[in-house]
């Protein structure tokens, strides 16, 4: 491989850090012990670790979830993003402000989504997620003393994707008890990983990814690459360990079903996770988790534990002779570290800030190995299509989609929950099995993939919600989110909503996005204070997209004026000539 300066071409993550461990997980030790992170601690950490203070305080200011200073009594954030929004979010933070002032015992923040747009308007009391309108019946609770413990949504229901719920019989972790029992020769299991085409541990890799490839499954965290195309690259790398990682840090506007899938079916997450690892060689993977799925994190570890008793994780995995271990790592905020090479950077203990690609995880990921990094999504269909075969997940799709698909769907709609459906579905469709939009209003507007896809009008109500429909139709998958506008909404302030979410999230790396984010939801604040409509927006914005487009470092940027451009082209009227 050609160096140059003594340095190997593309090798950004390592050139001038810090090497590990990674801090984080101290950090997050110690301000959960004592409410925040002390100077004094964070002196004792540096001498213990031998790590520059600097170094320590360069992490705790980039991360919003670490505290400076002594926390109050309570602490209330509320959600401000779209779907809450849409809810009326504004005058219930400005109510909660009148109520609580700036009382020293009680502290009000206004905070990026925090994926509870089921509930809209949102907020949390000491980290405990409730309506903002049950925030002072919350806030007394903690005040006495007797506040519940936040429990994750775990309704009574199971959905298409779990051989489990259609199966009972089938003992659990069947499919790692497959692989695994492959290579301990158990005839009757041979026989039937044989006629499944599972011979050696090359067998189930080939098996996994043809299977994976034939499905035509797509990593469902928004980007869309072929799944076992990913697991093939990473298996085929010489280097050594390989890590596995489950990108569970969902934080875009309107995203809440990775959380649902992450509280409802960990045993799938996990069993996905595993048999990548089993198909890649690895012995290591993680669940990186946003911090404020607090209630879903403690159903992963429950389900971690379990895994571990019955002997599918640890040492000697079932006799085996393989090590699968599965950790938790708790993420200090910051919808950046969705991510990967973000991601990648927190987890080594750095600052979220996107590397530049290539090379790219698959190759050079996590402390520079190969890393195989999918969404949750993608890791809880790994079970049922390894059992139940490539024909079986295309059959599930409807109107040329393959498979099954989860929304989450939120706004001006009167169910707002977490769907599974086929791969196909049309919004239509998705909004009807919502309950559709609250009587008396129509439906203006539409965002099929969370707050980075561009917003649709009534007229593409019927487009599949699938990778190629929604990119034909100017907008694109993403992140699963539907988040549904009525005829009341002004979409110009509700796509700058979303603007001024990327711009309050950038994480400030590259010029592009740093400051063109924030001067371009000026010229729309500005605008909209004047009352002006998209024919009053000038070319600027039209400008600003473009370099953002092209020139910003990760998709932050290159999204980020988007949905505002998808709502001037809605509006705007239409020039002659």
């Amino acid at each position: 491989m050609a160096v140059t300066n003594g340095r190997v071409p593309g090798r950004e993550a390592r050139a001038g850090k810090f090497p590990g461990p990674s801090l984080i997980p101290s950090l997050n030790a110690i301000q959960r012990d004592r409410g925040w992170l002390p100077r004094e601690e964070l002196v004792r950490l540096s001498r213990e670790t031998r790590r520059p203070l600097y170094e320590i305080e360069g992490l705790v200011s980039f991360y919003p979830h670490f505290r400076t200073a002594a926390p109050p009594k309570v602490e209330v954030t509320v959600c401000r993003d779209l779907s809450c929004w849409l809810h009326g979010a504004d005058e219930q933070i400005a109510a909660i402000h009148e109520l609580y002032g700036d009382g020293v015992e009680i502290e009000v923040r206004e905070v990026s989504c925090i994926g509870r747009c089921d509930i809209a308007p949102a907020a949390t009391v000491e980290e405990r997620p409730v309506r903002a309108a049950d925030v002072p019946q919350a806030v007394q609770q903690a005040l006495d003393g007797d506040e519940p413990p936040a429990l994750a949504k775990t309704p009574p229901r199971s959905w298409p994707n779990d051989p489990y719920a259609a199966e009972p019989d089938l003992p659990s972790y069947a499919l790692v008890r497959r692989l695994i029992a492959e290579k301990l020769g158990g005839h009757e299991t041979i026989e039937v990983i044989e006629e499944s085409g599972l011979v050696g541990l090359g067998g189930v890799l080939e098996h996994a990814v043809g299977t994976l490839r034939e499905a035509g499954l797509r990593g469902m965290g928004g980007a869309g690459f072929p799944t076992g195309s990913k697991w093939e690259m990473v298996a085929g790398q010489e280097a050594e360990p390989k890590y596995v990682i489950c990108n569970a840090d969902e934080s875009e506007p309107g995203t809440f079903k990775d959380r649902q899938i992450l509280a409802e079916q960990p045993h799938l997450v996990i069993e996905g996770m595993l048999a990548g690892m089993l198909a890649i060689g690895a012995e290591q993977g993680w669940v990186f988790m946003r911090h404020e799925y607090g209630p879903e994190e403690a159903a992963v570890r429950a389900e971690l534990d379990s895994a571990r008793a019955q002997g599918i994780i640890g040492e000697d995995v079932l006799g085996s002779g393989r090590n699968l271990n599965i950790d938790v790592f708790t993420s200090p905020g910051g919808y950046i570290l969705g991510e990967e090479s973000a991601l990648l950077e927190c987890m080594e203990g750095h600052r979220g800030e996107p590397r530049n690609k290539p090379p790219f995880p698959a190759t050079y990921g996590l402390w520079g190995k190969p890393t195989l990094m999918n969404s949750v999504e993608t890791f809880a269909a790994i079970p049922i299509i390894l059992q139940r075969g490539a024909e079986w997940w295309k059959d599930q799709g409807v109107n040329g989609g393959a498979g099954l698909k989860f929304f989450a769907i939120s706004g001006d709609i009167v169910r707002p929950d977490v769907y599974c459906v086929p791969m196909g579905t049309t919004a239509r469709e998705l909004i009807e099995l919502a309950g559709g939009l609250p009587e008396g209003v129509e439906l203006q507007a539409f965002q099929p993939g969370g707050a980075s896809s561009n917003f649709l009008g009534p007229d593409q109500l019927d487009v599949p919600l699938d990778f190629k429909p929604l990119a034909e139709a100017g907008s694109m998958l993403g992140s699963g989110a539907v988040v549904v506008m009525s005829d009341r909404t002004n979409l110009l302030a509700a796509a700058t909503n979303v603007l001024r979410f990327f711009r309050n999230e950038s994480c400030g790396k590259c010029v592009p996005c740093r400051v063109g984010s924030h001067k371009a939801h000026r010229i729309l604040t500005d605008a909209l204070e004047r009352g002006a409509d998209a024919d009053a927006i000038d070319d600027r914005i039209d400008r600003l997209e473009e370099t953002l487009r092209l020139t910003s470092i990760c998709g932050l940027g290159q999204v980020a004026l988007g949905p505002v451009m998808s709502v001037l082209r809605l509006q705007r009227t239409p020039t002659a000539g």
